[in-house]
C-alpha cells in the first residue's frame, strides 16, 4: 500500500470520526443552564427533526463527495507524479543525448564541410583535367594529320626526285640523237666530211659537271680525217675499227658546235694540200638542261620532307604522350571527385542522423512536458473539486449543527412524548452517522484498491483536504429557562465515547504526519 492511499484511509477515518462526533454531540439533551453564544430558535420537534433529517442528507452527500473528489485528487496526484518522473527521465535524457550529440553534430557538420569543400576541389580539378585532356587529344590529332601530310609530301617529294634521279642517270648512261655535219660557211649545206659519219647520229651523255659529252661515229675516212677540236681542245679518237673510231669532245649543252678538221689526203692525190677546214655539228644538247636543276631541287624538296616528316613525327609523339598523360589525369581525377562525391554524402547523412537524434530527444522532452502539463492540470482541477467538496461538507455540517441547535418548546403534557421523540431523534441521527462510515469505508477500501493496482513511479504526497470537525455549542439559558428531557442519555454518552475513539484515531495519524 503507497503512502497516497494510507493518507487517502487516514483521512476517510477522520472525516467518519468527525461526522460521528458531531452528529452525536449535536443531538445530546441541553441543559437549560448551559450557556452558549449561538443563537436559539424555538419550534416544535416535527419541524426540529424535518431539519435535522434534510441536514443529515446534506452532510451525507457532501461527505461521499469529500471521498469521491479525494480518490480523484489522490489518482489525479499519482498520475501528475508518474507525468513529473517521465518529464525527469526525459529531460535528463534529452540533456544526455543532446551532450553525447552536440559534438556529434558538429564533428559531423565539420566533415560535411570538409568534405563539401574536398569534392568541390575535386570537380574543378576533374574538370581542369578533362579540359586539358580535351586540349592534348585535339593536338594528338592535328600532329597526327600533320604526320600523314608530312608523309604525303615525302612520299611526293621522293617521286619527283626518283624521276629527276631517273632522268638524269638516262642521261648520263648516253642518249642518240641526230646529228650532221654542215659547211661552217654555209649550214644549209653538207659538209665534205659529212660522207664519212654515215650514221648521222650522235651520242650524248650527261656530265655531273653539267656539261655533255658527244660523240659522233666516224664510219670511215679514220686514215684521211687526222685532227678534230671543240673550242682548241682536241677530241678523242678511239678506234672501233682499221678505218673507223668514236671522237668525243665534251662541251656545254648546246645546238650545234663547231668543229674543227685536218684532212690529209695527199697519199691518193699528192697535188692536194693538207686541208684544214671548219664543219658545223648540228646536234641538239639542250635536251639535257635543267635535269640536274631539277634532280638537285627535287632531292632537296626530299630533303625537306622528310625533315618536316620526322618534325611531325616527334611532336606527334610528344603530343601523344602529353594527351596520354592527361587523359590519366582525367581519369584520377574522375576517381578523386567520384570518392569526394561519396565522402561528401556519406558526412550529410552522418549529420542528418546526428541531428535527428538530437531532435528526438527533445521532441521526447517536450511530449513529457505537455503529458505532465496536462497531468498538473488535472490534478489541479481534482484539487479545486476537493475544496469545493470540502466546502460543501462544511456549509452541510454547519446547517445541521443549526437544525440540532433548535430548541424546542414542549408542553408538561406531552413530556413524555418529548423525551421520546428526542430518544428516537437520537436514534436516527446514530443511524446516519453509521450508515455514513460505512460508505465511507467502502469508498475508503475502493480508492485502496485502485492505488494498489497503480503504478507510481515517484513519491508524492498529496495534501488531504482537511474536514472541518463540527464543534457542539449548547443554547444560550432564556428567560423562561426549562430543563429538556434526559430520557436516553446513558446510550447517548456511549455513541459520543464511540465517535471520539474514531475521532482520535482520525487525528492522530493526522497529525504525526503533519509534525513527521
Amino acid at each position: 500500500m503507497t503512502s497516497h492511499v494510507k493518507n487517502t484511509l487516514v483521512t476517510t477515518a477522520a472525516i467518519a470520526g468527525a461526522l460521528a462526533a458531531t452528529t452525536l454531540f449535536n443531538t445530546t439533551t441541553v441543559k437549560a443552564d448551559t450557556t452558549s453564544s449561538a443563537p436559539v430558535t424555538t419550534t416544535t420537534s416535527a419541524t426540529k427533526d424535518t431539519a435535522i433529517a434534510s441536514a443529515q442528507a446534506k452532510v451525507n452527500s457532501a461527505s461521499a463527495a469529500v471521498v469521491s473528489a479525494q480518490a480523484a485528487y489522490g489518482s489525479a496526484s499519482t498520475a501528475a507524479s508518474d507525468a513529473a518522473a517521465k518529464t525527469a527521465a526525459a529531460s535528463a535524457s534529452a540533456a544526455a543525448t543532446s551532450a553525447a550529440t552536440s559534438s556529434a553534430v558538429a564533428n559531423a557538420q565539420a566533415a560535411a564541410d570538409s568534405a563539401a569543400t574536398a569534392k568541390s576541389t575535386a570537380d574543378a580539378n576533374l574538370a581542369k583535367a578533362q579540359s586539358n585532356a580535351a586540349a592534348t587529344s585535339r593536338a594528338k590529332s592535328m600532329t597526327s594529320a600533320a604526320v600523314v601530310s608530312a608523309q604525303s609530301a615525302v612520299a611526293s617529294a621522293s617521286a619527283k626526285a626518283s624521276d629527276a634521279d631517273s632522268a638524269v642517270a638516262s642521261a648520263e648512261a648516253g642518249q642518240t640523237v641526230t646529228a650532221n655535219l654542215m659547211k661552217f660557211d654555209d649550214p644549209t649545206q653538207a659538209s665534205a666530211a659529212q660522207q664519212y659519219f654515215a650514221t648521222k647520229t650522235a651520242i650524248v651523255k650527261l656530265l655531273p659537271s653539267g656539261q655533255v659529252q658527244i660523240t659522233i661515229p666516224l664510219t670511215s675516212g679514220l686514215k684521211y680525217l687526222k685532227e678534230v677540236s671543240y673550242n682548241g681542245v682536241d677530241a678523242t679518237f678511239t678506234k672501233t675499227g682499221d678505218d673507223s673510231a668514236n671522237i668525243t669532245f665534251t662541251a656545254d649543252p648546246a645546238t650545234s658546235y663547231t668543229l674543227a678538221m685536218t684532212m690529209d689526203i695527199t697519199s691518193v692525190m699528192p697535188f692536194m694540200p693538207i686541208m684544214h677546214e671548219k664543219a658545223l655539228l648540228d646536234v641538239d644538247t639542250t635536251i639535257f638542261n635543267g635535269l640536274l636543276a631539277a634532280k638537285s631541287a627535287a632531292d632537296a624538296a626530299l630533303t625537306s620532307a622528310q625533315a618536316a616528316l620526322s618534325t611531325a613525327e616527334t611532336n606527334a609523339a610528344t603530343v601523344a604522350q602529353v594527351a596520354s598523360k592527361a587523359a590519366s589525369a582525367a581519369t584520377a581525377a574522375a576517381t578523386v571527385a567520384s570518392d569526394a562525391a561519396v565522402a561528401a554524402t556519406s558526412a550529410a547523412t552522418n549529420l542528418t542522423s546526428a541531428q535527428a537524434a538530437n531532435s528526438t530527444a527533445q521532441a521526447a522532452l517536450t511530449s513529457a512536458q505537455a503529458a505532465q502539463s496536462a497531468a498538473d492540470a488535472v490534478l489541479a482541477a481534482a484539487k479545486a473539486n476537493l475544496d469545493s467538496a470540502n466546502a460543501a461538507l462544511t456549509s452541510a455540517q454547519a446547517e445541521l449543527k443549526s437544525a440540532q441547535n433548535i430548541v424546542v418548546v414542549t408542553p408538561a403534557s406531552s413530556t413524555a412524548s418529548s423525551a421520546s421523540s428526542t430518544a428516537s431523534s437520537a436514534g436516527s441521527a446514530a443511524s446516519s452517522a453509521t450508515n455514513f462510515a460505512a460508505s465511507t469505508a467502502t469508498a475508503t477500501s475502493n480508492v485502496a484498491s485502485s492505488a494498489s493496482t497503480t503504478t507510481v513511479t515517484s513519491a508524492v504526497v498529496a495534501t488531504p483536504a482537511t474536514t472541518k470537525k463540527a464543534t457542539s455549542s449548547t443554547p444560550a439559558s432564556s428567560t423562561t429557562a426549562k430543563t429538556l428531557p434526559q430520557t436516553g442519555n446513558e446510550n447517548q454518552s456511549a455513541l459520543v465515547a464511540l465517535g471520539l475513539a474514531i475521532l482520535t484515531l482520525g487525528i492522530y495519524p493526522m497529525m504525526k504526519r503533519k509534525h513527521a
